[in-house]
């Protein structure tokens, strides 16, 4: 009986320390990041900050993206699925939206100039 109980205990500590390990990589490892960076067809349009609030018409129009509370997404696309509108808010670096049709993808990144590394 003593060793049923045991063995629980133990399931139970192991279970919440791999959630704890799973959210951290998911969360807690990634830093808030500063800008989006926006390319088409693999070459940069240009970037945009997450502190400053705006709509933006991307790609000849074909996109639109909005920042807003620190966050970027994709409000509207002339592509068929809409894929990229509803990959939702983005916000941590290293995070992307992508438009395969229109060739287009929004990424968050540090500031430009900040070095994450300096080995």
């Amino acid at each position: 009986m003593m060793e049923k109980k045991r063995i629980i205990d133990l399931v139970v500590i192991l279970f919440f320390l791999l959630l704890s390990l799973s959210l951290f990589l998911l969360l807690g490892g990634k830093e808030e990041g500063a800008i989006v960076r926006i390319r088409v067809d693999g070459k940069d349009e240009g970037t945009y900050s997450l502190s400053q609030d705006g709509i933006y018409s991307l790609n000849g129009g074909t996109n639109i993206l909005v920042i807003k509370d620190g966050k970027a997404y994709l409000e509207d696309a002339d592509c068929p699925d809409k894929l990229c509108v509803r990959q939702g808010r983005i916000h941590r670096s290293g995070e992307t939206i992508t438009c395969l049709p229109n060739k287009l993808t929004v990424t968050v990144e540090e500031e430009e100039g900040e070095v994450d590394l300096v080995l």
